[in-house]
Order: structure tokens, then sequence, then C-alpha cells
């Protein structure tokens, strides 16, 4: 406790996404409203103490659809994140461990992927595996390996030559237990702050196909097609755009801060 007073970067990015996924959460199972019951009579209702952030264009609670949107939000960008840090984490790590043509090969892969926007790789293999809340966690998941690739790749090239790793060879260690046992442990700061700045960018991608319609799809509630629809009412109910807005800065901000106080402990 007393070292998170001194991170502060790390004591309120944990506060803020707390309570984002604390919402997050509860929107999974309880809203103050249903996410999907229409209503012409509150049809764009500006914020008010029943609809606290107004309502939409089909008259649904955009304060129960932000919760729902959350979850979904995290969801997505979690098992994305996860799935990218394991995959990309082991190839990383075996390809700097073994080196020569192994390793070549492995970052000239990288080269390539990372040679394309993200959003436009996203796309692309969304168009082709499809719409679903599976398929987008797997597209997005795809475009997470180089990144945490290299990132393990670059942590074992600065371990494996340290001391402990020789004196592990030498005593005939396995090189699974060398990788997986001595070097990975010492390598989690760096990729765990990785990973935060990871699931920012998963946060933005999801949004981003939501926002163009290849993302979740509707009935489900998203924060990047919530803002898509408020397009046409920017002038005539900007809260319709302004709340999932603000409730995509307020989590980015969460992470990002978060992202900075494990910085400082790596340090």
């Amino acid at each position: 406790m007393k070292y998170l007073k001194k991170n502060k970067s790390l004591l309120i990015g944990l506060i803020i996404t707390g309570i984002v996924l604390a919402l997050a959460l509860i929107g999974l199972f309880w809203t103050p409203y249903s996410t999907t019951e229409m209503s012409t009579t509150y049809k764009l209702s500006p914020p008010s103490a029943a609809h606290w952030f107004g309502t939409d264009n089909y008259g649904r609670d955009i304060f129960s659809r932000i919760m729902q949107g959350m979850g979904t939000t995290f969801i997505v960008s979690i098992t994305t994140v996860v799935f990218g840090m394991i995959v990309g984490t082991v190839i990383g790590m075996v390809a700097g461990y073994v080196g020569g043509w192994f390793d070549e090969v492995i970052m000239r892969i990288n080269d390539v992927l990372n040679a394309f926007p993200s959003v436009l790789l996203a796309l692309v293999f969304v168009s082709f595996m499809g719409t679903g809340l599976l398929n987008i966690i797997l597209a997005l998941g795809i475009l997470f390996i180089p990144s945490f690739a290299r990132i393990a790749r670059s942590e074992m090239l600065r371990l494996k030559s340290l001391q402990f790793v020789q004196s592990a060879q030498l005593s005939k260690a396995k090189h699974a237990r060398i990788i997986f046992a001595h070097i990975l442990p010492n390598a989690l700061a760096t990729i765990f702050a990785s990973a935060a700045v990871g699931f920012n960018n998963a946060v933005l991608a999801e949004a981003s196909l939501s926002y163009l319609g290849l993302g979740v799809q509707p009935p489900t509630a998203s924060l990047g097609r919530m803002i898509s629809e408020a397009g046409s009412y920017l002038v005539q109910a900007p809260w319709f755009a302004i709340a999932p807005g603000v409730a995509i800065i307020i989590l980015v901000m969460g992470i990002t801060l978060i992202s900075e106080g494990l910085t400082k402990i790596e340090q």
C-alpha cells in the first residue's frame, strides 16, 4: 500500500480501471434498463434523473448500453491480448533462445506483419473469417502475436547471456526449463507492461471495427457501434456520441496509467 501511494500513476490507473471494470462486470448481468427494448416515447431524450446519459435514437438508455458495451470491450480486449501475449511470448522466447535461421525467419515474418497498419490487417482477417465475437477475438489476437514475439525475443537476448542462465546451461538443465523457469519470470515485468499497452490498442481496434460495422453485431451493445450510430445526431443529440466516447477515453486513460506504473516498477 505504501508503494502504491508513491506510485501515483499505478494507483490512479487501478482506481479508474477498477471502477470501469466493476461497471462492465455488473453490466454483463444487470443494467438499469433493458439494452434492447425500444421506446418511441423516450427517443433521443437528454440526460435526466431517469436516464443519466440520455437515450439513443431508438429510445434505449445510453448508460445501460455503455455498461454492457464496456463488458463486451473488456471480454474482447482481454482475451485478445492474453491470446497474443501467450502465443507471441512462446514464439519470441524460443526464437531468441535458438537463434540462427529459425530466429531469422520468425523476425522476417514479424517485420512483414508489422509493415501493415493493424486496423487494415484486422479488416482483412475479419472479411475472411466473419464478424462473430470469436472471429473478432481471433483476428485481433493474431495481430498482437508479432509485437509480443519481438518483445519476448528482446528480453531473451538480454537475459540469456547472464550468469544464472549460463549456470543452468552448464548444469545440463533442459532447454524448456531454462526458457520458461529461469528466463521468462525475469521478463514478465516488461511483458506485462507491454500487455497494458496492447490492451489499449485492442480497445481502440475493437471500437474501430464496431464503428465500421465489422465488430460486435447488434443487438449486443458496443461502444464503437454506439458512436457510429450517433453520427447522424451530433447536433440534435450530442450526448449520444459524447457518452460512449468519454467511456472509451476513460478506459484507455486508466490502462495507460497502469502501464506507466508498471514501467516504473521495472525501472
